[in-house]
């Protein structure tokens, strides 16, 4: 019987252009290159989304039951075209599968029923928006940047239903003195903005903290990285010097290092810490980052 192995035209360009004669001559580098993403590995220069979606999925898989109830609250996931995919028949992001998972981390040290939240630097809404949409809350607090919060006020308008919008109040950072001015807060959230501030912001924002709040969840880098392989750092030298200036945790260590992470960590509690009444409730890894770190902080009542 006759048989054809002939290569398909795909694999006939490939071994022309890349996987080519001499490719096996000097393997330094070869598994970061072209030679394996031909064979291996898809390019994650080239593959940025297939690897996001791979990720977002891949977690989606593992959620719970009462992680996919938080999720599935959420109404109007889909205003601005996220990445999605689906699991189990469900459509999922990495936004809202993030929020699932501070929440349920939050309830577990804070109730948030019927409380008063104040967000720094909320982004475009989504921590607010899963808030609103899984408790009953008295009033959420925004404060942030005029242009950042156009923005989430424009989207949690979109998603979010009367009742709740009429919960929110937006504040500009020039406008904070009606927030040391007005009732306490039972939570303080900042997610991965505390590291782009100034420290002696940082150290004004905690001081905040410690005299209107009564808990405080901090999600943020342990520290800072250099490795350009990551990005290019395609926003150039500059961006990569002021990223560098900014937050209380400046050491520059690996992040993909498991152990250097992990000896950063009480540095991490200690930078976030608004006050000597204050303790860490509880802090873990903030899957699915390597090098970011949750902690739950409280007040002491006055005696």
């Amino acid at each position: 019987m006759s048989h054809s192995f002939q290569a398909s035209r795909q694999w006939e360009r490939i071994q022309r252009e890349w996987v080519t004669e001499d490719a096996a001559a000097d393997l330094t580098g070869f598994k970061s290159d072209r030679r394996n993403y031909n064979i291996s590995l898809w390019d994650p220069t080239a593959n940025g989304i297939r690897y996001l979606k791979t990720l977002v999925f891949n977690y989606g898989m593992q959620l719970k039951p009462e992680e996919w109830a938080r999720i599935e609250r959420i109404k109007n996931r889909d205003v601005g075209d996220p990445v999605t995919v689906r699991c189990q028949g469900r459509t999922l992001c990495l936004d809202y599968l993030q929020a699932s998972l501070e929440l349920g981390f939050i309830e577990r040290v804070v109730d948030l029923q019927e409380g008063r939240v104040l967000e720094i630097g909320a982004g475009y809404g989504r921590t607010c928006h899963a808030i609103l949409s899984n408790y009953d809350i008295e009033s959420y607090h925004i404060v942030d940047l005029a242009n950042t919060l156009a923005l989430s006020r424009r989207y949690l308008r979109e998603v979010l239903d009367d009742k709740q919008f009429t919960k929110i109040r937006f504040v500009e950072v020039n406008d904070i003195g009606e927030v040391l001015e007005g009732p306490s807060f039972d939570l303080c959230i900042n997610i991965h903005s505390f590291t782009e501030m100034k420290p002696e912001v940082v150290r004004a924002y905690l001081d905040l903290i410690d005299q209107k709040c009564a808990a405080f969840y901090v999600k943020n880098p342990v520290g800072k990285y250099l490795d350009k392989s990551m990005d290019g750092h395609f926003k150039g030298a500059e961006a990569v010097q002021l990223a560098m200036q900014t937050g209380p945790l400046r050491q520059v260590l690996d992040i993909h290092d498991s152990e250097a992470v992990d000896a950063a960590v009480p540095e991490f509690i200690a930078a976030y810490l608004p006050g000597s009444d204050w303790s860490c409730a509880a802090d873990a890894r903030a899957v699915p980052w390597s090098y970011f770190w949750q902690a739950v902080y409280r007040k002491r009542p006055a005696a």
